[in-house]
């Protein structure tokens, strides 16, 4: 897959997009209209898929082309296993880690709303999302009415999230709240930090079990819903997660690999759409997690 990163200048300003990217680009329109139709084009981060969408000077312009050759592989289809809940509102999955929330720069397929959908049968709306290598209970919701109230509820931070984490040290203090402002990290492209002109966040968190070489296995709740939260409020308080290269976690502890970000969402409480009932969500310790845990926690 080539990638064309461009930056839309003064010059720009009321340009098509299409002829945009072909004079930019250094490509034929032809093949701009064809990145733009099979949804390889964002515009400043979100998919664009209209032709004649109009320029502002400074707008970032991203367009993946494609080139001959194997595609990458998508994730497996989803086991029967994984599916946690479905009805004629919602669906809840088990997420794998390592499956995409949502369409992403280089494909707009096998995310977890496509998987999902296939397993049960009927199309679905992905209302929050997990980080790609975070695995867990994943919710879905069937029709725009049971959309909109679920999507609603997390807006608000009504649902109840636990995480378990594996961290390369213990938080300090061991439990408590995080009540740190979360905003984009000025040094770092696709990071967070705190910093004190940032969204409000905060993170209630226990430490469980900590092993030989000072890891912990904590347990995370967090009361809002911003990127990258548990991870950045876990490594302000000195436990970067194992496997969390972005934010200080180390990917080997002595001869233990680790093979993704160590971060999985256990538990969640929602209201159900459409009865309003408290309908109780759980995902089991992935093996891989399991295997980390037992290496450099101990047994549970």
């Amino acid at each position: 897959m080539k990638r064309l990163s461009l930056a839309a200048g003064p010059a720009d300003e009321g340009e098509r997009i299409d002829r945009f990217i072909a004079a930019r680009g250094g490509i034929s329109r032809g093949a701009a209209r064809r990145a733009i139709e099979r949804g390889g084009v964002f515009l400043e981060g979100r998919r664009c898929k209209v032709a004649g969408r109009l320029l502002r000077a400074g707008q970032s312009v991203v367009v993946n082309l494609e080139e001959g050759g194997r595609a990458a592989a998508l994730p497996a289809a989803l086991d029967r296993a994984r599916l946690l809940f479905a009805d004629a509102h919602l669906v809840a999955v088990d997420k794998p880690a390592g499956v995409p929330s949502q369409p992403t720069l280089t494909s707009d397929r096998g995310h977890i709303a496509e998987l999902a959908g296939a397993l049960v049968g009927f199309r679905v709306t992905l209302v929050h999302r997990l980080d790609r290598e975070t695995s867990g209970v994943t919710v879905l919701a069937r029709g725009a009415v049971a959309a909109r109230a679920l999507a609603d509820d997390f807006r608000e931070g009504r649902p109840e999230k636990t995480y378990l984490a594996l961290c390369a040290r213990a938080p300090s203090p061991p439990e408590g709240r995080v009540d740190a402002p979360l905003g984009k990290d000025e040094r770092h492209g696709g990071r967070r930090a705190v910093r004190g002109d940032g969204l409000a966040a905060a993170t209630r968190y226990r430490t469980l079990a900590t092993g030989p070489a000072g890891t912990a296995l904590v347990e995370a709740r967090p009361e809002t819903g911003r990127t990258h939260q548990i991870r950045v409020h876990l490594a302000h308080l000195g436990a970067p997660l194992l496997g969390d290269a972005r934010y200080g976690g180390p990917r080997m502890v002595g001869e233990v690999a680790v093979p993704r970000v160590m971060l999985h969402a256990r538990r969640l409480e929602i209201r159900h759409p459409a009865t309003g009932a408290a309908l109780l969500l759980e995902a089991p310790e992935p093996e891989d997690f399991r295997r980390v845990r037992e290496a450099l926690v101990g047994p549970a």
